[in-house]
């Protein structure tokens, strides 16, 4: 018998089928892991042996993948992997209550696998279910909207060894909470419109219409979409027969963001039709999405989508009925790393690779997926690019501001009264966007996740556009009775988990900013720390290799310059950077032999002679 309970002769024939379905090939070295997992619940070491040896690589590279991803595992977890969302938002609606609850519950400690190997419990930074949380995780499927009961009644369901198909359907019911629509969300075109607008344009004129409609990315960054086309279209490629990509970024993990979610459980037919206007205009003939793992339920519909798109000749061969014309696309999944939003650690991904971002230049339009002139447009992005193709650029540039064209989609969660999807031309004030949502009572709102900006109420009148207050979708709304320094302290304990750890400065220096933050909130903090994270956010700025070290001090830069107070009512001296305390470090043994005599205390022992 193997180390998992399967028979050695038994799991190489399980394995090897696993990777015969994916041609053996060492790209798809993720997908086979996760595949992998599925069947054995984790990776033994035997496994990774086995898929090694199958796909000719060394097994320190398979092994070095397998213990990058969150979500693979390489020591069992249970028959049930329980992970509640550590974001923010789940927090403020009790996540963590619930999460002790069930452990109670189940008579498990957090992080530990019960005694008898059938569940443990723990937590995941984001599940993408802002809206509709506290949310947790269950063997990669979500559950929603969580409750004493229902914890109370999933433990119960766990106990009792009922398979997850037969657990409520309601436990697991996502809905798309669009609050607020405008021409993307409003949309009523049928699928293959855009492509064959597009066809019909040709593709320089196509690349024409883009640049008419100034459309940015909308990840945040806002790099202009018609150079990324115009540069993949121009690029020469590498090898005999050089080719072009195009890679939907799906990876939405930055806390606070749920929108590309929305679309892909609404509007997928516009994404892969922005897609394949994208590879008609580039001229790529293969397309791949790669989709974060909390959304790995919508995976059978859209493959199912892409099939039906097939066989109305929207993909493959002849796209369209026009003979030379063609392209298709693939669904990749992630397995949790918050790191591979970047683009060239998704990249990375896709080749089966550590998510670790690449140096640049050169950049993916020359030099992308397997070498190749790549394109990397997010989910939003490529349905404002159908949009385009059907309506036209001037249109397109005539909504939103001249320097901002377009509306954009926010993921409004938090304290508000309709937490959900709203979209706005760009220039609307955040002010309004508030009102809207409901938020009465707010004192800060953080634009674009962890990553982005905290704005105070003096900053409410600014406006989302590229000029004034750029963001990627997210607004986490803060009521006044919010303790601003814990928002902080999560963000913090949110990078430091999510480092890929390639590089010293980022590395170490989230886990020592989270550590400053743990010190400051356990009452040992002094001005000293407060230099301290200014000093450590100044070095991960210039010496990181990717944004997120370079952003990963920006929350705790903006409450300390906006809601600074939140921070000194908590620290032991304003002045000074108080020695070591080794009477206070003695109190936790104190406690565990339940002395508390003078004899027990440092400060208070008698001096030599003085008995």
């Amino acid at each position: 018998m193997g180390e998992d309970g399967i028979e050695a002769e038994r799991l190489d024939e399980l394995l090897l089928g696993i990777v015969e379905r994916h041609g053996g090939d060492p790209g798809r070295l993720l997908q086979i892991l996760r595949e992998a997992q599925d069947a054995l619940t984790y990776l033994p070491a035997a496994a990774l042996t086995v898929i090694a040896r199958a796909l000719g690589l060394p097994r320190a590279r398979v092994e070095g993948v397998a213990g990058f991803y969150s979500f693979l595992h390489l020591a069992p977890v249970g028959r049930y992997r329980v992970l509640f969302s550590d974001n923010i938002t789940d927090r403020m609606l009790g996540s963590g209550e619930l999460l002790d609850r069930l452990c109670n519950r189940l008579w498990i400690e957090r992080g530990k696998v019960s005694e008898d190997g059938l569940v443990s419990v723990d937590t995941t930074s984001c599940t993408g279910m802002c809206d509709q949380g506290p949310a947790l995780l269950v063997n990669g499927r979500a559950l929603t909207r969580l409750s004493a009961e229902r914890i109370d009644r999933i433990g119960d369901l766990i106990r009792a060894q009922v398979p997850l198909a037969d657990w409520p359907g309601e436990y697991f019911r996502v809905d798309d909470n669009i609050r607020r629509r405008d021409v993307l969300l409003s949309s009523q075109w049928l699928a293959g419109e855009a492509l064959r607008a597009a066809i019909a344009r040709g593709a320089e004129a196509m690349l024409e219409e883009m640049k008419r409609s100034n459309l940015r990315g909308r990840g945040g960054a806002g790099f202009t979409t018609h150079i990324k086309w115009e540069s993949a279209r121009r690029a020469t490629g590498r090898g005999e027969r050089p080719t072009r990509y195009v890679v939907c970024n799906a990876d939405e993990g930055e806390p606070g963001t749920f929108k590309d979610r929305v679309l892909l459980t609404s509007y997928a037919d516009l994404l892969f039709d922005g897609m394949s206007v994208a590879g008609f205009t580039i001229g790529a003939s293969r397309g791949l999405v790669y989709l974060r793992a909390e959304y790995a339920y919508l995976l059978p519909s859209l493959l199912e989508n892409l099939e039906r798109r097939r066989q109305s000749g929207l993909l493959g061969e002849a796209l369209c009925g026009q003979s030379g014309v063609a392209f298709d696309i693939e669904i990749h999944l992630g397995a949790g790393a918050y790191v591979c939003g970047e683009e060239t650690a998704l990249l990375e991904s896709l080749e089966g690779k550590r998510g670790v971002p690449r140096i640049r230049p050169p950049f993916p339009v020359s030099e992308g997926y397997l070498g190749q002139p790549t394109v990397v447009n997010n989910v939003e992005t490529l349905c404002k690019a159908a949009l385009i193709a059907i309506e036209g650029g001037a249109w397109f540039a005539g909504l939103g501001t001249k320097q901002s064209t377009g509306t954009k989609l926010l993921s409004v969660s938090g304290d508000v009264e309709s937490p959900g999807i709203y979209e706005y031309p760009f220039g609307v004030s955040l002010a309004q966007v508030l009102r809207d949502c409901g938020a009465g009572n707010a004192q800060a709102v953080q634009v674009s996740g962890p990553s982005g900006s905290c704005l105070a109420t003096h900053e409410f009148s600014r406006r989302f556009a590229f000029e004034d207050v750029p963001t990627a979708g997210a607004c986490m709304v803060f009521g006044a009775h919010r303790d601003m320094f814990e928002v902080a302290r999560n963000f913090a304990h949110f990078f430091a988990h999510e480092s890929c750890g390639f590089c010293t400065p980022c590395r170490v220096g989230t886990s020592l900013v989270a550590g400053c933050m743990d010190k400051i909130a356990n009452g040992h903090g002094s001005q000293y720390e407060i230099n301290e994270i200014f000093q450590i956010h100044r070095l991960l700025h210039v010496a990181s290799h990717c944004g997120l070290g370079q952003a990963a001090c920006n929350p705790l830069f903006d409450t300390l310059h906006r809601f600074r107070p939140a921070y000194e009512r908590r620290l032991r001296s304003l002045d000074f950077a108080p020695a070591f305390d080794l009477d206070q470090a003695l109190a936790a043994a104190r406690q565990m032999t339940g002395r508390d005599d003078a004899a027990a205390h440092f400060n208070e022992r008698p001096l030599a002679g003085e008995a």
